[in-house]
């Protein structure tokens, strides 16, 4: 599973070794680094273009390869960090054309602004998003096929761990939530994990007996029920664990891994079945989150992670609309739509997180999923973050949104309210609470915030907020808007999130 992997230098005249390139990034209207300025004057007294997109011109520098990579003005209000890693993706997208092997990643003109105090770390995982290939290429052509920069130099003053912890993880990510659902069926997909947490202190259980899920997650089998006739496409839960030395806190993440949603007896019709092979994105960024645990072995922060693994199939065994199935939490759901299966799946894993929550301390519980096409209607390409009443009070969703406006993984902030509640209310005795209602959730009023009130209904938390003595601080994080880039959930290269943003909250100091 190899990435490039980085060499950090104090200054561009300290870099030794076989780079190949320069790649420049930084707003070109300010001043230049002097090795570089008048090769760019130069250049630019002959094409206009050069600081104004990316280029590769020829200098006399590293490997005599200078590729200017402009991140535009970075000093406006609404500027923010992942202008460099654009710009040092832009840049490295025309190396690796190039046939450049190992550049050297030059950032200048930092902004002396808080919102810009990890644009040099920001610019490196631009580059290796830029530079991934899906694990598909790799394992068909090899490699060093695909992707051919294999390590990279990056001038300044910082922790080559962190850094590749970091993409470590978000190389996990976009392995799992981008790879064709045959490839990273629920049995593949366990394995998967299996390997990439082996020999780490990440401990990997996968629960696969049919019987014992169908006893211990009801909803989640009720997702997968169609999904039996075949034994390669059997659900499973994937649990992972990393406990710390002295642990003062503990997070516990739900993660929706749904590795082809059918839409079940709701069927996706008209081309919308495309994609949905991503619909595994939560799942896979909460397990990315958990390779960067694994690299980077914190003393104080453990974390429980429960992947509902499953393809919600359609068949003759698949289950359908007005079923009443009882939830892990003893809680009775009246089915209002097949296609809003993910958070069934939630349900389950976050009730057995939170039986669990009082063995460990502070637990913070997360359900992290690309839940809604609302989510990507109401923020565009940000992660959506509903948090529930001890997390408000708590400031956790706080301590997220600010992580990733630093970290380039950024997020917006959105409430529960009553009338999310009252959504989901029962309509008779015959249930407790309804998942949904008919329509698509980008058609429906609060369409990305009501789940959240079903899935603390449906979980038990509903017992566990401030009116409670026992309050349970809970952040729902839906990615649908996040998840790939551009939207483009058939073909779009998934983003990793939230991988970055929990990793600068809670792993690096």
């Amino acid at each position: 599973m190899a990435f490039p992997t980085v060499e950090v230098v104090e200054h561009y005249n300290a870099a030794q070794g076989d780079y190949d390139a320069v790649i420049l990034v930084g707003d070109f209207a300010q001043s230049l680094p002097e090795e570089f300025a008048d090769y760019v004057a130069s250049a630019q007294s002959y094409d206009q273009r050069v600081g104004q997109q990316p280029l590769l011109l020829a200098a006399d520098v590293l490997g005599g390869r200078l590729i200017t990579a402009p991140t535009g003005p970075l000093s406006r209000d609404y500027d923010d960090v992942r202008a460099f890693a654009d710009a040092a993706g832009a840049g490295a997208r025309i190396a690796a054309e190039a046939g450049v092997k190992q550049p050297l990643l030059v950032v200048f003109g930092v902004p002396d602004d808080a919102r810009y105090g990890q644009a040099e770390a920001v610019a490196y995982w631009g580059l290796c998003q830029a530079l991934y290939q899906p694990l598909e290429a790799r394992e068909a052509l090899g490699e060093e096929t695909v992707e051919t920069i294999t390590q990279v130099g990056v001038v300044g003053t910082l922790d080559a761990q962190w850094l590749m912890a970091v993409e470590a993880g978000k190389r996990v990510a976009r392995d799992l939530c981008g790879t064709e659902p045959e490839r990273m069926a629920p049995p593949r997909f366990a394995e998967y994990c299996q390997q990439a947490f082996a020999h780490t202190a990440v401990k990997v259980t996968v629960i696969d007996d049919i019987q014992q899920l169908q006893h211990e997650y009801p909803l989640l089998m009720a997702v997968g029920r169609a999904s039996l006739g075949v034994e390669r496409h059997w659900p499973c839960v994937v649990r992972l664990e990393y406990q710390a030395p002295a642990a003062e806190q503990t997070l516990m993440f739900a993660g929706k891994g749904i590795v082809f949603d059918t839409g079940g007896a709701d069927l996706k019709t008209g081309g919308h079945m495309a994609g949905m092979s991503r619909d595994k994105g939560g799942a896979a960024g909460v397990a990315g989150f958990m390779k960067t645990v694994a690299e980077m072995r914190p003393e104080t922060v453990s974390v429980v992670a429960e992947l509902g693994v499953v393809r919600n199939s359609i068949g003759a065994e698949a289950f359908v609309s007005d079923e009443i199935i009882q939830a892990h939490s003893g809680v009775r759901v009246r089915i209002g739509n097949t296609d809003a299966e993910g958070r069934l799946v939630l349900a389950d894993l976050l009730s057995h997180l939170r039986v669990q929550a009082g063995n460990y301390p502070r637990p913070q519980l997360y359900s992290v999923a690309t839940l809604t096409g609302h989510a990507a209607i109401a923020k565009g390409p940000y992660t959506a973050l509903v948090p529930n009443g001890p997390a408000r009070a708590q400031g956790i969703h706080d301590l997220l949104w600010e992580a990733g406006e630093v970290y380039g993984d950024p997020s917006e902030v959105s409430w529960s309210r009553r009338e999310d509640f009252r959504f989901v209310a029962p309509r008779t005795k015959a249930d407790d609470l309804l998942s949904s209602n008919n329509g698509p959730s980008v058609s429906t009023a609060r369409g990305h915030q009501f789940p959240m009130a079903f899935l603390t209904i449906a979980a038990g938390l509903d017992n566990y907020g401030n009116d409670s003595d026992h309050p349970l601080p809970y952040v729902h994080v839906d990615i649908a808007g996040s998840g790939v880039e551009g939207g483009d959930w058939q073909h779009g290269k998934p983003s990793a999130a939230p991988v970055t943003s929990f990793a600068g909250a809670y792993l690096h100091k």
